[in-house]
């Protein structure tokens, strides 16, 4: 135990991912099936018989009254049929005392212990909701606030914000071509045959942009914050650094100053919370291989090509088309001399603690002006996520075709697109930030955070990729900008 608590952050990971999944896995085999048959005393006056058949993807519950004809409830973890049912909360709206029932005496022996895991594995998921709101706000507005004058803002910040929206837009548009194209959600059996899901509700896909820029401005700042209310924290913390910096004096250097030591205990707080992520991946995959067998693992393959390919689309195509039509420079001479900077920002997984590296590299061996790295990294470190942007549009769809069987439709891809956006502005640099972003575009779609644990278990591979491309996108926007600015 000593050595498997001294090993690295993302072995420990591993081990808790491979333990959980084989523990899951093997009460899914072995106790994953149960049948029973209730009458007597143990039922509601009335009622003659019931019988109980769960299986890992489909819960059958026929009851058959004294007087009257018998009902069945069938509850799917993927809806094959408009008449049955999604959840078990749904069952338990419609039928409560068969909902008793079978909590009581019809649970297989791995549905069990896979919802006791699920219990303590949202503890973990609690505390990164918990961490969500202080370390935006403070992500943020250390970032913004520590660009210094106000005249700084000018025409190089409007550079600046315009490279990094188009280029985190450009990596969102490569992630969501790549899952639609490759669906890596739908490529096993069990939901294979599942139809596509239906349209938005009743919304048209301007209706639900506006709803979302409606969001975006808070009647309450500090009852957004209250209630977790993701993207009018973002827009208002960003609306207050930028005019923190505008006032100046003293003024904006006190509040630099605690937004600084207010993010220190922050990151303090979230790292110890992502070292109980082993954990959080052991319990949250019993829970999944325990209730869904090890079928669920079937997709992991094609979600991480997914992930995969669309990065290097990015890095590989995209940013060198920019380096190379835009800030005339070579993108093979740009890469050469960054790669002390990518190399180490997929080694650390942390695109904070790559920076001062970075700047160094762009000075010295791309030739960049102080003026504008200094002002374009540490900006850049804080609200330019490309990787993790494309990272999160393609986990949130992943997502939700293991649980609806099929795409989205289009008008939820598009708030998907656009809170991945905004997510990935407020995303601090350090290891699996990502994390804690992703639980804002599952609220916004409304998917279950639980299915994270799916993600978790190979969560650190793709989190050393997609900083090296937030990295590598950093870099190229110092390019851009210093030809805009004439450099």
């Amino acid at each position: 135990m000593r050595r498997l608590l001294q090993l690295p952050l993302h072995w420990q990971i591993a081990w808790g991912m491979i333990l959980g999944a084989a523990v899951g896995v093997g009460l899914n085999l072995s106790a994953g099936d149960r049948r029973i048959t209730l009458s007597g005393a143990t039922l509601p006056d009335g009622w003659r018989s019931v019988r109980i058949h769960d299986q890992p993807h489909r819960i059958e519950i026929e009851v058959e009254p004294a007087e009257g004809a018998p009902r069945r409830w069938i509850i799917e973890s993927v809806r094959t049929r408009p008449e049955h049912l999604g959840s078990l909360d749904e069952l338990r709206a419609r039928d409560p005392q068969a909902y008793r029932l079978y909590r009581r005496h019809g649970r297989s022996p791995a549905r069990r212990v896979g919802q006791v895991a699920h219990r303590i594995g949202g503890i973990f998921l609690r505390l990164l909701r918990m961490v969500s709101i202080p370390l935006i706000i403070t992500s943020l507005a250390t970032g913004i606030m520590g660009l210094g004058r106000a005249g700084r803002l000018g025409r190089l910040f409007g550079h600046t914000l315009l490279y990094y929206l188009v280029t985190s837009m450009l990596a969102i548009m490569v992630g969501l071509v790549m899952v639609n194209t490759f669906r890596p959600g739908v490529r096993t059996e069990q939901v294979a045959a599942v139809a596509t899901t239906g349209s938005a509700s009743g919304q048209s896909l301007g209706e639900v942009l506006y709803g979302q820029i409606e969001a975006m401005i808070p009647t309450n700042p500090i009852g957004a914050a209250a209630r977790s209310e993701f993207l009018s924290v973002i827009s208002f913390t960003i609306l207050f650094s930028v005019f923190t910096i505008w006032v100046g004096g003293s003024v904006a250097e006190r509040l630099r100053q605690l937004a600084a030591d207010a993010f220190d205990v922050m990151m303090a707080i979230t790292m110890a919370v992502i070292r109980l992520a082993p954990l959080g991946v052991l319990f949250l995959m019993l829970y999944v291989t325990a209730t869904q067998g090890a079928a669920v693992f079937a997709s992991l393959a094609w979600y991480m090509g997914t992930v995969a390919a669309g990065l290097a689309v990015h890095a590989l195509i995209t940013l060198p088309l920019i380096l190379k039509f835009v800030a005339r420079r070579s993108p093979l001479g740009y890469a050469r001399a960054l790669s002390p900077a990518l190399l180490t920002a997929f080694s650390s997984a942390s695109s904070n603690g790559t920076l001062p590296l970075t700047m160094t590299c762009v000075e010295q061996e791309a030739g960049i002006s102080n003026r504008v790295s200094s002002f374009v990294l540490p900006l850049g470190a804080t609200v330019n996520m490309d990787g993790t942007a494309l990272y999160e549009a393609v986990a949130v769809l992943f997502i939700a075709q293991l649980h609806h069987g099929g795409n989205l439709p289009l008008a939820q891809q598009m708030i998907v697109a656009f809170t991945a956006l905004l997510a990935s502005i407020g995303a601090a640099g350090i290891p699996h930030a990502g994390l804690v972003m992703m639980t804002i575009i599952l609220q916004a779609v409304g998917l279950p955070v639980e299915m994270q644990g799916v993600i978790l278990a190979v969560d650190r591979v793709l989190d050393m990729c997609r900083t090296s491309v937030n990295v590598w996108s950093d870099s190229c926007g110092c390019a851009v900008v210093a030809r805009w600015e004439h450099e």
